[in-house]
């Protein structure tokens, strides 16, 4: 019967809001927001400007229940797959957090959402819409490639990061280092041959 309502429709909300962050994530964005825009007598009271946590950057969240906050608020990856994924490619794999890379992103992706959704205009979120979200997507989909579809995989890249921060391998770029500072160095001492006339070339 055409036009006919489904048993369950009236129930079913068509779309979610964006997940609002937890009170002392939300604390945090409070004492950002005071130091970008410059309210001095109320900076005095804040701790340092290198020690504000950031939501964006969740290895800044040093306390348990910051950083706990942070994870409920990034479980905004379930958000995401069911207001935006459509293909079973572009699905942001549930072992997510097991990857730092997408963690970085996740929370960069969340943080400008975030920010998109408390604009004035619209102009913010069609940017997230057009740039933030698809390059997001792009790159998560290049570097897991077919790894994590079905179940999650240990990190392909183990053995040559273990090479990488290998006694021998530390060394040899330590000697590389110390090799480009001598250089460096040197030239800072050898005579000056003359001034040039910047007019001339002379």
């Amino acid at each position: 019967m055409s036009g006919a309502i489904e048993p369950n429709a009236q129930t079913m909300v068509l779309i979610e809001p964006f997940p609002v962050p937890g009170r002392l994530v939300q604390l945090a964005y409070r004492e950002l927001e005071l130091v970008s825009n410059g309210a001095q007598d109320q900076l005095l009271a804040l701790r340092e400007l290198r020690d504000l946590p950031r939501p964006w950057d969740p290895a800044t969240c040093q306390t348990p229940q910051l950083r706990k906050e942070v994870w409920s608020w990034l479980e905004a990856v379930t958000w995401l797959n069911q207001e935006y994924v459509w293909d079973v490619a572009d699905v942001i794999p549930p072992c997510w957090p097991q990857h730092p890379h997408l963690v970085h992103e996740v929370a960069i992706l969340a943080d400008q959402r975030r920010r998109a959704g408390l604009a004035p205009t619209s102009d913010v979120l069609e940017e997230w819409h057009r740039y933030s979200l698809p390059s997001f997507t792009e790159r998560m989909k290049t570097r897991l490639r077919s790894h994590c579809r079905e179940d999650h995989q240990s990190w392909p890249a183990r053995g040559r990061h273990i090479r990488h921060i290998a006694e021998a391998s530390r060394h040899r770029r330590m000697h590389a280092y110390a090799a480009d500072l001598g250089a460096l160095k040197s030239l800072h001492q050898s005579p000056r041959l003359g001034v040039v006339d910047l007019d001339t070339g002379r």
